[in-house]
């Protein structure tokens, strides 16, 4: 062929590319002006913003959703409408319209948008966090129920999560006895959710002594961070089909590796466990026995894919919000010393100093949880809640809501709002001291039929780290200055920064902390 033929050829097909471009872009513009002549003859809408063509609002996304949101609502009012692209989205920052939403509209919201993580994450959408609302969903949320996070099954794992924390006071305390040490403290804080969960649904650790294949080990937990990395609201390829086809910014392609590394991991550990579950008989069942055997009975319903993908949800969901929230809570207390003083004041009068503080002190020492409240309140680990999708046209606060709608509730902004909540910006425990429910003023799990059903294991998770961290060392920041508290990028909004805190073991305690190694076995 001659370079002028060639030459022919690379710009007839040049053109035909742009055509077919132009083709659908035009078809595009075509089913947008349809969607707004619909909406326009909607009775209600909710405010809006001014739109770009196309991307609609996705351009006044630049920065951390949540606060970004915040500040749209605080110029268009508490229930506001964008475009996301093709997808119409209703934003909640009222706490009477997120009630209206988890009680009225409840069954009529029970659906998750899909989105490009459910599909390659979720294994086409096949867990409890992203299942359509239906038979399968109902199934698999009252088996986690049953086998998880039911009270029976709490308090039989009461010992895993004691072992997990003396193992890491054990670890502190090797350099610490003597003069402070300084800390890093999101590594070793994950490494203790990741185990509980893991002991809880496979008998197995990914941090420690414990694990098996350090390398497996930590390359999954690679793989868990670059998950909550790419997660979230505002993917542009979840919203402008165009995107999708050309895999803007390669969000698929690297969705897909991410796919193949975490089903490898878990594939793994669930042949390893299928050859060593004869030889645990008379053990305390694990999840993934209760899994295994509903695939025994019904193998063409709770599939392979049906299995890790739950496995899977349940280490996304239940280690990093609890490491996230552990992490945000030392970080106020050392900005706020005198609320850190009175939290080991009320654990030395009620649990003294000869011996570790328990899970069962938990209903004597309620300035704890005032504190963990405090710290969801001002830095809920999952700032937007899990976005929602009407299966039928619905009322929301007056306004009209289209079939198919992302309904996000933005609990961050909601737990700021200076009309419900006194001094919103500033960290008060005592605020909840005589507070039993804040209702939908305090959605830091969610309401409703999705609310998070790990709620109460996370509570006790935080709740005994936290305790045994204020009991057993004294606590100073690296320098005079406060710490950090900006807002990190990731679906459970990290601190941008890593925390590091100076720490060294009580001198009250001393007694008490020399037998900690004989503990941990």
């Amino acid at each position: 062929m001659s370079p002028y033929t060639l030459r022919e050829t690379m710009d007839e097909t040049h053109l035909f590319f742009i055509c077919v471009l132009s083709l659908f872009s035009l078809i595009y513009l075509f089913k947008l002006a349809i969607h707004h002549l619909k909406t326009w003859k909607t009775k209600n809408l909710p405010p809006s913003p001014p739109s770009l063509p196309i991307i609609g609002h996705l351009h006044l996304i630049n920065g951390p959703i949540h606060r970004v949101l915040q500040h749209l609502a605080s110029k268009y009012g508490p229930i506001m409408s964008l475009r996301f692209g093709t997808r119409q989205v209703l934003v909640i920052t009222s706490p009477s319209a997120a009630q209206e939403c988890f009680t009225t509209n409840d069954i009529a919201l029970a659906n998750i948008p899909l989105l490009l993580t459910g599909k390659y994450l979720s294994y086409n959408c096949t867990s409890v966090g992203s299942a359509p609302y239906g038979q399968l969903w109902r199934d698999l949320r009252r088996i986690m129920t049953l086998e998880l996070f039911s009270t029976t099954r709490l308090k039989h794992y009461m010992g895993v999560r004691q072992d997990e924390v003396r193992s890491l006071i054990k670890d502190l305390l090797k350099d610490s006895f003597k003069d402070f040490s300084i800390f890093e403290m999101r590594s070793r804080i994950q490494g203790i959710s990741f185990n509980i969960i893991m002991n809880i649904i496979a008998d197995k650790g990914l941090y420690g002594t414990k694990v098996e294949d350090v390398n497996e080990a930590s390359e999954f937990k690679e793989v868990i961070r670059d998950i909550f990395e790419v997660s979230g609201t505002s993917n542009p390829s979840d919203f402008i089909p165009f995107l999708r086809w050309i895999d803007y910014q390669g969000l698929e392609k690297k969705l897909l590796k991410l796919q193949k590394k975490s089903d490898r991991f878990i594939q793994n550990l669930i042949e390893k466990y299928k050859c060593k579950r004869s030889g645990l008989k008379g053990k305390a069942k694990k999840f993934i026995d209760a899994m295994l055997s509903l695939q025994e009975s019904e193998p063409e319903y709770y599939t392979d894919d049906v299995i890790k993908s739950n496995i899977l949800i349940l280490l996304l969901a239940g280690t990093d919000t609890s490491s996230v929230t552990i992490e945000w809570a030392l970080s106020l207390l050392l900005n706020h010393p005198n609320v850190l003083k009175k939290a080991r004041a009320q654990i030395d009068e009620f649990v003294g100093n000869k011996r570790l503080v328990q899970e069962t002190d938990l209903p004597n020492l309620p300035y704890i949880q005032c504190i963990i409240n405090e710290t969801l309140r001002l830095f809920p680990a999952i700032p937007l809640l899990v976005p929602h999708e009407p299966s039928e046209d619905c009322t929301i606060g007056g306004f009209e809501v289209a079939r198919g709608t992302m309904v996000l509730v933005n609990a961050w902004a909601i737990h700021r709002d200076p009309m419900v909540w006194d001094d919103p910006l500033n960290f008060k425990p005592e605020r909840f001291d005589k507070v039993i429910n804040k209702g939908y003023y305090f959605i830091p799990f969610g309401m409703g039929r999705r609310q998070c059903p790990g709620s109460g294991l996370a509570n006790r998770v935080i709740w005994l780290v936290l305790a045994s961290l204020i009991q057993c060392f004294e606590w100073e920041r690296v320098g005079e200055e406060l710490v950090g508290l900006l807002e990190g990028k990731g679906l459970t909004m990290p601190k941008n920064e890593p925390l590091k805190a100076r720490f060294k073991a009580r001198q009250a305690m001393c007694d008490v902390l020399m037998k900690v190694p004989e503990l941990v076995s």
